[in-house]
């Protein structure tokens, strides 16, 4: 059994004053994978997703910073975005969808500090994804 894990989610300094208005600030954005779920905190914001709902994962990015700060969501797509920089971003897929402040989401984008190290930690839990960022 793999003990918890905890992955800060990145907040780029000249970002702070639009993350506040998510309720964001540093210690209160971060992804914690542990046991048979994952958990994460982004300001006003929380999911928690057992890991058996969890398809695969993939890195993307980097971004453009306007594409990638705050809670987004996109218009038709069941997809959310915890964003705190525009380095990249692990994104999650989802068997079922889960609900996040009322919104139904398939796919789940988190800007956490250290994008390898949570695509490790959930491949070693048997959750295959891969790194797009060197695909061209």
């Amino acid at each position: 059994m793999m003990g918890a894990m905890t992955f800060p989610i990145r907040l780029q300094r000249p970002l702070l004053p639009i993350l506040i208005l998510f309720g964001v600030h540093p210690g209160a954005a971060s992804v914690r994978l542990g046991g048979d779920r994952l958990d994460v905190r982004f300001g006003f914001f929380r999911a928690q997703v057992p890991l058996a709902n969890i398809v695969r994962w993939d890195i993307t990015g980097p971004y453009r910073w306007w594409r990638a700060v705050g809670v987004r969501a996109m218009v038709g797509k069941p997809e959310l975005t915890f964003g705190g920089s525009a380095h990249g971003r692990v994104r999650l897929h989802f068997r079922e969808p889960i609900r996040i402040a009322r919104i139904s989401v398939r796919d789940l984008y988190l800007t956490v500090d250290d994008l390898e190290g949570l695509g490790t930690s959930l491949a070693a839990r048997g959750i295959p994804g891969e790194d797009l960022r060197t695909v061209r």
